[in-house]
């Protein structure tokens, strides 16, 4: 199992210690692959310490890589915010991410810094979170359904429609459910899994967040997301339960890139800085988002999931996040799982 000892928190530098608020200093396009509100919060406040116009575009992991890959010879976007590192990953081996290395890289814990070293610098790591199941108690009770602790247990022919998950095509959260998966059980007992588990889905969602507002909302009994969004759900309200799969789980590192070729090279990557920064990541405690930051300086709230009490597998986010591997996975999981009659 991966050990996670190195998330104890240090000490850094705050982002206002290089941030110059001054009029208006030019602009900067992000794409941005996390919640909603973390994108507008991020976004106001980088403006006002820089002066520099934000113009944030919402979408889901894969479809920003879509987008940056669409874009390659004429770029619309400076920067990548958010969303699993694999689609990074395979946007730097393909050449359309620009190396970087921050001055706030000295500041982020091991995991982190391995994971800018990993991709020759060109995408850093601003979070980690732990996939999980999430579940509607009062929806279960309803239906008579018992709590599922395992993967194992969503195959269970009485949460036929029941279980909502994402589409790995345009889903970074789907994709590492998706190699999650065959990691753990290897490649054929993996896609018979999720062969299995096809016959319970009610839907293949466009984005990763789209299953755990339907859990919460108790449009589905079961969504498989990430473990501090279904988090964020519970500690506004909604009658959730989270839990860290019996069989051991994979889980994001969250990445931040500057895109080749864009028109604000200087502004993207002053975002960047802000991004690997307190002042960014602490938006999460702010608003009850409950991921791991990166920045050791960076408040890590009491709610969020313990990484020493779940059990992880070793995530190989290189090897799932390489163009080939990843390519060959969503076409094998478009034409032998998605193409299946429920």
């Amino acid at each position: 199992m991966l050990r996670l000892s190195h998330l104890a928190l240090l000490a850094g530098t705050p982002f206002a210690a290089f941030a110059t608020p001054a009029a208006a200093q030019g602009q900067v396009t992000v794409y941005c692959s996390i919640l909603e509100e973390q994108c507008r919060e991020g976004a106001s406040i980088f403006e006002k310490a820089t002066g520099i116009k934000v113009q944030m575009v919402r979408k889901s992991t894969g479809e920003v890589y879509a987008q940056v890959k669409a874009e390659a010879t004429n770029p619309r976007g400076d920067v990548w915010w958010g969303g699993p590192g694999e689609p990074h990953l395979q946007a730097a081996d393909e050449g359309l991410l620009d190396e970087y290395k921050s001055p706030k890289l000295a500041e982020l814990h091991d995991w982190a810094r391995r994971h800018a070293e990993q991709s020759k610098f060109r995408t850093s790591g601003i979070y980690l979170g732990a996939l999980g199941i999430g579940y509607n108690l009062e929806t279960l009770k309803s239906r008579k359904l018992a709590e599922p602790k395992c993967w194992a247990d969503l195959l269970d022919p009485r949460f036929k429609d029941e279980v909502q998950v994402a589409d790995p095509s345009s889903s970074g959260t789907a994709y590492v459910f998706l190699a999650t998966t065959v990691q753990r059980l290897g490649e054929e007992k993996g896609f018979d899994f999720l062969k299995s588990l096809h016959k319970n889905i009610s839907q293949y969602t466009k984005s990763g967040i789209a299953p755990v507002k339907a859990t919460a909302l108790g449009e589905t009994a079961v969504g498989i997301a990430f473990m501090h969004d279904m988090l964020t759900q519970k500690l506004q309200g909604a009658p959730i339960g989270i839990v860290a799969p019996c069989e051991g789980t994979g889980y994001e590192t969250g990445s931040v890139s500057v895109i080749k070729g864009g028109k604000n090279p200087e502004a993207a990557r002053k975002f960047v800085d802000f991004t690997l920064s307190p002042e960014a990541q602490d938006i999460n405690a702010r608003l009850k988002i409950n991921s791991t930051p990166s920045n050791r300086n960076s408040k890590l709230s009491p709610d969020a999931p313990k990484f020493e009490e779940i059990k992880l597998i070793d995530y190989d986010t290189p090897r799932w996040g390489s163009p080939a591997e990843r390519s060959r996975l969503l076409k094998k999981f478009d034409d032998e799982v998605k193409a299946l009659p429920r």
